[in-house]
């Protein structure tokens, strides 16, 4: 009988199993990839919701008595009572607003207000903005434009505003009309850069202002369907030369 050889040692060159080869490391990581993009905006939205509700919770709840608090007589707290609570005092007060009792107790507080001299400011500046931008009939902040920012030849993302006062008109070089125009920062929106400029430097784009902000806040990366041709279609004709009557000779 001939001797039995001995075994392979554990080093030995072998095949590698499909399962745990390049493609098993590759499926692997695309499931967790997908698992990620799956669960990564639910996580963050939900981090966002719980954040506001707290938030509204925290600020509400200590002007609510004690005896109408639901953690009163139940062993845990209720999240989001404050938010309902405060939902309902704002649709109860407009509801009051648009009535003639309503309206004069209104124009009784604003009366008193206006009689301070340091909340007067405050209190009509911030009314003004909040009239302006929710107003329905008002159009700042709906329309989107593009500039030449920071430098010619960039080009930035902005929000119409209003037309200059006409006291700031006539001291503003003669150019026009004058716009103001908000640039948003990325990746957080709410801050960012207000100025005038002439409205024959602004190119309005056709584009809702909710797919611009996410223009913004992803940095270019989530853009809308066609929207990256009409880009560089206006941006051509910005760069086009201006027609012989309006290059007239400056006079000196």
């Amino acid at each position: 009988m001939a001797p039995l050889e001995p075994p392979l040692p554990f080093s030995a060159d072998l095949p590698a199993s499909p399962r745990h080869g390049p493609k098993g490391r590759t499926r692997l990581r695309n499931y967790f990839l997908t698992g990620l993009v799956v669960a990564g905006p639910l996580a963050i939205t939900a981090y966002i919701t719980w954040w506001l509700v707290t938030l509204v919770d925290g600020w509400v709840k200590p002007l609510v008595p004690t005896a109408y608090l639901p953690e009163t007589y139940l062993p845990y707290p209720i999240p989001g009572f404050g938010l309902i609570v405060a939902f309902t005092a704002l649709t109860l007060l407009g509801f009051l607003t648009a009535n003639l009792i309503g309206r004069t107790l209104i124009d009784l507080g604003e009366t008193l207000l206006n009689r301070m001299p340091v909340v007067r400011g405050i209190y009509k500046g911030v009314k003004q903005v909040f009239e302006t931008i929710f107003s329905d009939s008002g159009t700042s902040f709906r329309t989107v434009g593009l500039v030449q920012f920071p430098v010619k030849g960039t080009w930035s993302i902005v929000f119409l505003s209003t037309s200059a006062s006409p006291d700031m008109h006539e001291r503003l070089p003669p150019a026009g009309d004058y716009i103001g125009v908000f640039l948003p920062c990325t990746p957080n929106p709410t801050t960012g850069f207000f100025f005038y400029l002439p409205r024959r430097d602004v190119i309005e784009l056709p584009m809702s202002v909710e797919d611009a902000a996410k223009l913004v806040m992803s940095a270019g990366v989530i853009q809308p369907t066609d929207m990256q041709s009409r880009l560089q279609t206006l941006a051509d004709l910005a760069r086009a030369p201006e027609p012989a009557e309006d290059r007239r000779p400056t006079a000196a």
